[in-house]
């Protein structure tokens, strides 16, 4: 998925531009060359062939290309049999030692790189004056991505709201503790809260919803509404879940305040800039309905009330859960 197609993923990150701009020349894109030994190998490349990297005013856009050369699973098994089953012929030994099996595969893996193309993954960016969209909100590009750019020069920030100012309410959790960077509990109570507005539902019929417990993490799909309102009552934390906000569908990953699978119009003009300006202005529109109300809910994601214990007895209690961001596509 990248910024022009119909569903897009979005992260946002704030960035501080140089003077003279970003310098993507410094950490371009070159190619992997036949017989190489170079296994893998990433840099910038222009968004659209031979185009100029600003296209606006103080709007930069680009494309991270990462090519991996990685043997076939299931070939590299055969050949590593292959060259075990050579190996003990030549030598007589009814079986071989851990170094060398370990020095056949290397072997193995040598040889089917060589014979191997590069796969190749694309990840459209743009920075618009102060604020850097990323067409992914997987971790592992999201690192390379960021890498890239302090080559370039850019230094950029996870962005949400509570990065953007100092919260005002206690950010504690005893059922989760984010760990990835720019995550936050309180995107996970701002999502709670907002689905008791009036024009944010929660997909009825296709759902999709991650929880956390105090025992355990959930996935719900289908038809989730029982379900999530029931853990909800419960005390769970939600991190993640398909949702209607007015008229558009998204994924919304709460801990990281990051847009997965979000369906929308499509644009299709003479010139992909004018595409990509359209595109930019729908994206922003769903951004700052999201701030909006999360600014309007603020005052709402304090802790959770704690559930009463049933039977008059002592609440066990049960240590938080470190919650890793999962690794989602586009």
């Amino acid at each position: 998925m990248g910024l022009l197609s119909g569903t897009v993923s979005v992260t946002r990150f704030t960035v501080a531009i140089p003077p003279d701009g970003p310098d993507f020349e410094r950490a371009r894109f070159w190619a992997i060359d036949p017989g190489s030994d170079v296994r893998e190998r990433m840099g910038f490349i222009p968004f659209e062939i031979d185009a100029a990297w600003e296209v606006g005013s103080r709007r930069w856009v680009f494309r991270v290309r990462i090519d991996r050369i990685r043997p076939d699973g299931t070939a590299l098994k055969e050949r590593i049999k292959e060259l075990i089953k050579t190996e003990m012929e030549a030598t007589g030994a009814p079986f071989v030692g851990s170094k060398t099996r370990k020095k056949l595969r290397e072997l193995a893996e040598q040889e089917l790189c060589a014979r191997q193309p590069p796969r190749t993954t694309i990840i459209e960016c743009c920075i618009n004056d102060t604020i850097l969209y990323v067409a992914s909100t997987a971790k592992t590009y999201l690192g390379t991505i960021l890498t890239l750019l302090r080559q370039a020069g850019v230094e950029a920030d996870f962005k949400a709201p509570w990065l953007d100012e100092a919260p005002e309410v206690d950010e504690a959790s005893d059922v989760v503790i984010p760990k990835e960077p720019g995550q936050s509990v309180l995107g996970c109570r701002f999502l709670r809260a907002l689905l008791e507005e009036p024009e944010v539902m929660v997909e009825p019929e296709t759902g999709s919803v991650r929880l956390a417990t105090r025992e355990a993490k959930i996935s719900l799909t289908g038809a989730v509404l029982h379900d999530l309102f029931h853990h909800l009552e419960e005390g769970a934390e939600i991190l993640a879940a398909k949702i209607h906000v007015g008229a558009a569908l998204m994924r919304f990953d709460a801990l990281s305040y990051r847009i997965n699978g979000l369906k929308l119009e499509p644009v299709k003009n003479e010139h992909w800039t004018v595409d990509l300006d359209q595109r930019l202005e729908q994206i922003a529109a769903v951004w700052e309905v999201l701030d909006g109300k999360y600014v309007a809910l603020k005052e709402k994601l304090g802790a959770p009330a704690p559930l009463p214990v049933i039977g008059g007895g002592t609440a066990e209690h049960v240590p938080p859960f470190d919650v890793e961001e999962e690794e989602t596509g586009g």
